[in-house]
């Protein structure tokens, strides 16, 4: 047998905004269909179902303002913008009225998605995990400590490509609010240091192809702007 040395994975980080910090991450889940013009637009009722979520690899991660590549196998790559919060405390059965005290700080997200894939796995009741969980599919800004940008609960939320508007809604236009959504979480499972929480996506979700600049505002985090190689 040949000698094989497996170094340690490197550890999957994001910037903190205004210092030489990293975040390190440690896993990302999603909540799904959190803003009730999203839920329209995907064809299901906001009102009648609880909050539910579906994960992505850690390294899924593009930080920052790197070029994000185009993904094989879709022919509709869509974006998603959402408020991303980094959890800096844990835990199991959290009270909504604690969950915000495990909040580090937010973060400016873009929950990429192959639609087709996830399309045809609806149709055919597959998990979504290759429509959801591909390479580079999570698109997150910088860290902003709670300590510099208080919690966040309303405010614009918008994005553009190509300098045309395409989803523009208010954080607090969220279906579950984000204590609510941690404390569901956390009953499914134990919550620790390190996760990223994408938080849901207004109505706009729409195509990108190469080439197209992406544009994200959020109110109190300011602007991340990535182009599709």
């Amino acid at each position: 047998m040949s000698d094989y040395v497996i170094d340690p994975p490197a550890a999957v980080s994001l910037p903190v905004a205004g210092s030489e910090a990293r975040f390190p991450v440690r896993r990302i889940f999603c909540v799904g269909r959190n803003y009730a013009d999203h839920a329209r637009e995907m064809g299901h009722d906001p009102d009648r179902e609880p909050p539910f979520f579906f994960d992505k690899p850690a390294d899924a991660l593009i930080a920052g303002e790197a070029a994000i590549p185009f993904p094989p196998r879709t022919d509709q790559l869509e974006h998603e913008v959402e408020l991303v919060a980094a959890l800096g405390g844990g835990g199991r059965d959290v009270d909504p009225a604690d969950a915000l005290g495990l909040v580090w700080g937010y973060a400016i997200g873009n929950d990429l998605t192959r639609r087709d894939l996830q399309a045809e796995a609806k149709k055919l009741g597959r998990p979504w995990t290759m429509a959801k969980g591909f390479d580079g599919s999570a698109v997150c800004g910088p860290v902003h400590p709670v300590a510099d940008v208080g919690h966040i609960a309303a405010g614009p939320i918008t994005l553009h490509v190509n300098g045309i508007l395409r989803q523009a809604g208010d954080m607090s236009q969220m279906i579950w609010s984000l204590p609510e959504v941690i404390a569901a979480l956390s009953r499914f499972v134990e919550l620790k240091p390190g996760d990223l929480i994408y938080t849901g996506t207004p109505a706009g979700v729409g195509r990108l192809v190469p080439g197209d600049v992406v544009e994200i505002n959020i109110a109190g985090l300011g602007q991340l702007e990535n182009r599709i190689a």
